[in-house]
């Protein structure tokens, strides 16, 4: 009895899987800053580039399934997002123990996604809103910050993506 659910046996629908579920996330990371208020600091932002480059991968692995490229491109598109998804884990780690005070954060920590306090020029100055330190947790739920949660999603889609590439060619 084989123990793997139908859609996932296609490496389009396990592409697919992977492109909505990286989407998902950045998507509510955009949605608690846009329509939550949350000012992402620079660490968030930074932590969001594996998604969307991971989108953008996922993407060209669902293209590679659906027109039969050879397996191998599709395997290496999902070994990519993997290997993603292991940078934003990274990421999430670094930026978890710089706001549980394990080690100090960038310089670019302490003057927040904007910039700085002092604005250059007046455009700069009406609309500047100072963004958190890093080092701050705009908000913990089950204890862990929007940077602890990355971690966890990150793992998960690592985990998908390398089991996706690894797994023996279903038939």
């Amino acid at each position: 009895m084989n123990s793997i659910p139908a859609p996932l046996k296609s490496d389009a629908a396990l592409a697919a899987l992977l492109t909505f579920g990286m989407a998902l996330v950045v998507g509510s990371a955009l949605g608690f800053e846009h329509i939550g208020g949350y000012v992402p600091c620079a660490l968030c932002l930074m932590q969001r580039n594996p998604y969307y480059i991971g989108i953008g991968v996922g993407f060209l692995a669902i293209l590679s399934a659906v027109f039969r490229l050879p397996p191998v491109v599709t395997k290496a598109l999902l070994i990519a997002i993997a290997l993603l998804m292991i940078t934003g884990m990274g990421l999430g780690i670094y930026h978890s123990g710089v706001e549980w005070g394990f080690w100090a954060g960038p310089d670019s920590c302490t003057i927040g996604a904007t910039g700085g306090d002092t604005p250059v020029n007046v455009l700069e100055a009406l609309n500047a809103t100072k963004a958190p330190s890093c080092t701050d947790a705009t908000l913990r739920v089950l204890g862990l910050s929007f940077a602890g949660w990355n971690v966890l999603t990150s793992a998960a889609l690592a985990a998908i993506a390398l089991w996706g590439a690894l797994r023996k060619p279903t038939v």
